[in-house]
């Protein structure tokens, strides 16, 4: 007996919304008509697909080879409809990008509204995260990293260098006075990055390590942040100063930058996208785009 598309569907939901309740909003569903459907779908596989606990739902042995399955059955459904939709004469359809925190918050977002208006027919999604989304299981269309992708089989392109330096406000140079060379950090207040976890960029707190090194101690860290786009904000506020990506600082009009002879090891940014996707119409117009508001900024 073959098995009912819908109630796959119902299941590739619940697996990825670990229960019935989170699955329900997703799917416009009462958690009682889940229940059943799944019940109805193990009993025709004649096997359990989760093991049900009071935190939620767990995947048995078949319940993850039948969603592996199922998952990448739904990615190239969704791979087929982009290129049927890429088939038009307009580019249209769903176009989902994925960037760091702190690059789609200050700088893309900002931006984004112009590609807009330029592509009405595309349904832009921008999904922020410091974390590197699966693009081959088509998490996301594209990425713009500033890393270089681990993930194999991809199309990377890189967009430009990205330099950094150190900034402060002015607020809090009026405060506490404007250093003058590497040394006078060890009187200063230090925004530094939270290793744990994702890091967007190699080598955030290289400040933190050009300072320890001049000065023979350990600087004060007034606030550890966990991405680029709260160091900004945060130093915006007068808390300390902090190594940053030139171009997210000049987002901001009130960043200072001090201590000119000092600066950080950079990286590149790549623009990233699945083989499959290399004759998109999307892709390609937003790969333009992007390099032509990149050519239009002082990174």
């Amino acid at each position: 007996m073959p098995m009912d598309w819908d109630k796959l569907r119902i299941f590739h939901a619940v697996a990825e919304a670990g229960s019935f309740t989170h699955a329900g909003d997703s799917l416009h569903l009462s958690q009682s008509a889940i229940s059943r459907q799944i019940s109805s779908l193990e009993e025709s596989l004649n096997c359990r697909l989760f093991h049900r606990h009071a935190r939620g739902l767990l995947l048995t042995e078949q319940g993850e080879l039948l969603y592996r399955t199922v998952h990448e059955v739904f990615a190239k459904l969704t791979m087929a409809e982009a290129k049927l939709n890429d088939a038009q004469d307009r580019p249209q359809g769903p176009l989902i990008i994925t960037t760091t925190v702190g690059l789609g918050s200050l700088w893309l977002t900002p931006r984004i509204r112009e590609f807009i208006d330029l592509y009405p027919d595309i349904e832009v999604t921008l999904i922020t995260s410091d974390e590197e989304l699966d693009i081959s299981m088509r998490e996301a269309d594209c990425a713009i990293r500033l890393t270089p992708p681990t993930q194999p089989d991809l199309i990377q392109r890189r967009l430009t260098r990205v330099n950094t330096h150190v900034f402060a406000s002015s607020d809090y140079l009026q405060q506490h006075g404007m250093p003058d060379r590497v040394t006078d950090l060890g009187d200063h207040k230090l925004i530094v990055y939270s290793e744990v976890g994702a890091l967007p960029a190699p080598n955030l707190n290289w400040l933190l390590i050009a300072a320890r090194e001049a000065v023979g101690r350990e600087p004060q860290k007034i606030l550890t942040l966990n991405n680029l786009y709260g160091m900004v904000r945060a130093v915006e506020a007068g808390i300390g100063v902090a190594g940053l990506p030139d171009f997210l600082a000049r987002e901001s009009r009130s960043l200072v930058r001090i201590l000119p002879e000092l600066e950080g090891p950079g990286n590149d940014a790549y623009f990233v996208y699945p083989e499959e996707l290399r004759a998109s119409q999307r892709i390609g117009v937003f790969r333009d785009f992007l390099v032509g508001k990149i050519s239009e900024t002082r990174f």
